[in-house]
């Protein structure tokens, strides 16, 4: 792929203390209204000037932009593996990283990367925006600063939030626990089924326990060979043997045992 890359000092009269990876798939966040209205994809270059105050975080940021964004309903295969790549052989460069991603598949996305990230022990932030960030009332410039602020945070010379997770709107969630609940409000993630790991207020308060622990020494694999010959067979009162039996005989469809992980083609 033909990657647009663009690089940002957000510390040009002092040392720099971190370095983000922004990772840009698509989405809202990364739109701009032109001059007759009309989204177009944002100038990441000009990013200070809509967001100055990325100046306090004394950061370097490298954008990363797939050449095309993606709406997000198109997410495949090829773009988890484009985007687990992109992770995968910066990982050491970078503090942290941040991808940018239309809101209907984020969730997907985040679940996917945080299997195919095998060892990961660093920061990765899933966020975007229900308004484009030339928005009068964009939540653009929240989620970002706020995830930007999460990627290059640590501990003790550790990440505090060394998995993959979705930022949005105040709330920091386990990227393999999120959905998306809403279109319409700004409050369009949740996890249902576990604790938020932080929420941003004053302070970004963190759900130490929550949170899955640093892993010393571990070695980062990308787990990148999928396969898509797979289904969700979803039971339901009155189903029949017949629509059973129908999507179990699928040609080409893929057979597991209890337990297994259908989307990993193992070589």
């Amino acid at each position: 792929m033909n990657y647009k890359i663009v690089r940002l000092n957000t510390a040009a009269k002092k040392e720099i203390e971190h370095s983000v990876l922004i990772i840009y798939t698509g989405g809202t966040l990364g739109m701009a209204y032109d001059d007759d209205g009309a989204l177009v994809p944002f100038n990441f270059g000009k990013i200070l000037e809509k967001i100055p105050n990325l100046n306090n975080l004394n950061i370097s940021i490298t954008v990363i932009s797939f050449p095309e964004p993606i709406d997000s309903s198109n997410i495949n295969l090829n773009h988890w593996v484009d985007m687990s790549y992109i992770i995968y052989e910066n990982y050491d460069t970078y503090d942290g990283f941040v991808v940018l991603h239309g809101t209907d598949t984020m969730a997907y996305s985040a679940s996917m990367l945080s299997y195919m990230l095998k060892g990961l022990n660093k920061p990765v932030i899933f966020t975007g925006a229900q308004l484009p960030i030339s928005a009068m009332r964009s939540d653009a410039r929240e989620n970002l600063m706020t995830s930007l602020e999460i990627a290059i945070s640590k501990a003790n010379g550790k990440p505090i939030v060394p998995e993959v997770c979705i930022f949005f709107n105040h709330l920091l969630l386990r990227g393999n626990r999120a959905k998306k609940v809403q279109s319409v409000h700004f409050d369009a993630f949740e996890s249902e089924n576990y604790p938020p790991l932080a929420e941003s207020g004053i302070v970004i308060d963190y759900n130490y326990a929550s949170i899955r622990p640093y892993e010393e020494g571990k070695k980062l694999r990308c787990l990148n060979k999928l396969d898509n010959s797979v289904m969700v067979l979803k039971l339901f009162p009155g189903i029949t043997a017949q629509v059973i039996e129908h999507c179990l005989n699928m040609k080409g469809l893929k057979r597991g045992g209890a337990g297994n992980l259908w989307f990993w083609k193992q070589s």
